[in-house]
């Protein structure tokens, strides 16, 4: 057994009883979340994925990180392959009692992996110029999507500035981030993607956001207030293949 799977008691649902297939880590990620009136989300999320609300509000989220450690199971990290940048932009759903994420986008550094999870996950993946560094707690980070009519564009930098807090049921940042499934949806069908992981080991956060058309591109637009911003240094991740549930 995958020693992180000695402990699941902290999810919202059980792991699959398949095994998984690929393995991840996710570092030096940024969530910014801001809420959306859930009249505006109803008309860009499928009407399949029911959308959740939290106070009233929907809630989607702009989360640049950076991958790395990839490796299929069995096998170890393919140099070339295994670390790049990713951003996506999120909204949240639940189906069957499985509180999960809907992405509008996520844009990656490495063309192979674009393809591979747009032909396997069947998820709006992009192509993207991007570049993520550390200086001391702050990370740079910047993307342009290639070979778009409209911009699509994330710059900026942000870091922690908080100690790691793991967050308690109720809470939204619990409601945010705590989620072990993806939705997506294809030809009018509807599959998830079971992940799973350690509890979200979540600092409070400050950001300069100075260049943000993620959500726009998509069709949303966010709100003229600073986002709710949470840092996560680390955190490793295991990953099901996606399967029809509807």
């Amino acid at each position: 057994m995958h020693v992180l799977l000695k402990s699941v008691g902290h999810r919202t649902h059980p792991p699959p009883d398949s095994p998984w297939i690929m393995e991840q880590y996710w570092r030096d990620l940024l969530f910014a979340h801001w809420p959306i009136p859930v009249e505006q989300l109803r008309l860009l999320v499928p009407p399949q994925l029911p959308l959740d609300q939290f106070d009233g509000q929907a809630w989607v989220g702009v989360v640049p990180f950076r991958m790395s450690g990839i490796r299929a199971r069995f096998l170890p990290p393919v140099p070339g392959f295994s670390s790049f940048p990713e951003l996506n932009v999120r909204t949240y759903v639940t189906l069957d009692g499985k509180p999960g994420v809907y992405f509008f986008s996520l844009d990656a550094a490495h063309l192979p992996a674009v393809w591979a999870a747009r032909a396997t996950y069947r998820l709006p993946y992009y192509y993207a110029r991007m570049r993520s560094k550390a200086f001391g707690e702050e990370i740079r980070y910047s993307s342009e999507r290639i070979h778009n009519p409209r911009p699509a564009n994330f710059r900026g930098s942000y870091k922690p500035v908080g100690p790691i807090r793991l967050r308690q049921p109720g809470t939204i940042e619990h409601w945010l981030s705590e989620r072990y499934c993806l939705y997506t949806v294809a030809d009018e069908k509807v599959y998830r993607g079971e992940i799973h992981h350690e509890p979200w080991p979540l600092q409070d956060a400050e950001a300069r956001i100075e260049e943000n058309s993620m959500a726009s591109v998509a069709g949303i637009e966010l709100p003229q207030r600073a986002p709710l911003l949470h840092f996560a240094k680390q955190l490793r991740v295991l990953i099901w293949p996606i399967r029809r549930i509807l």
